[in-house]
C-alpha cells in the first residue's frame, strides 16, 4: 500500500474517531467519494491500525443504526420547508 493511501486512511479514521462523523460528512471533508472513504475505514484500516479501527467500527456502527432517523428527519424538514 502507498504511503499516500496510508496516511489518507489514517487522517480519514482520525476524523471520524474525533467528530464522529458519517461517511458522507467524512468523504466531503477529505475530498473523496463514500466508497472510498468506507473502503479506508472497513478494510484497510483493519490491516494498518487494529484498536483505531475498533474506535471507528463502534462510530460506523451508531451512525448505521441511526440512519433511518436522521433521513426521516431530513424529509419532514423538506415537506415543512415546501409549504
Amino acid at each position: 500500500m502507498k504511503q499516500s493511501i496510508k496516511e489518507r486512511v489514517r487522517q480519514t479514521a482520525a476524523y471520524i474517531s474525533e467528530s464522529g462523523a458519517t461517511v458522507r460528512q467524512a468523504a466531503k471533508v477529505m475530498g473523496v467519494s463514500k466508497s472510498t472513504v468506507f473502503t479506508d475505514v472497513t478494510v484497510r484500516l483493519a490491516v494498518l491500525d487494529k484498536a483505531l479501527y475498533k474506535q471507528v467500527k463502534v462510530i460506523l456502527d451508531k451512525n448505521r443504526e441511526e440512519r433511518h432517523i436522521r433521513g426521516g428527519e431530513k424529509t419532514r424538514q423538506k415537506y415543512r420547508n415546501m409549504r
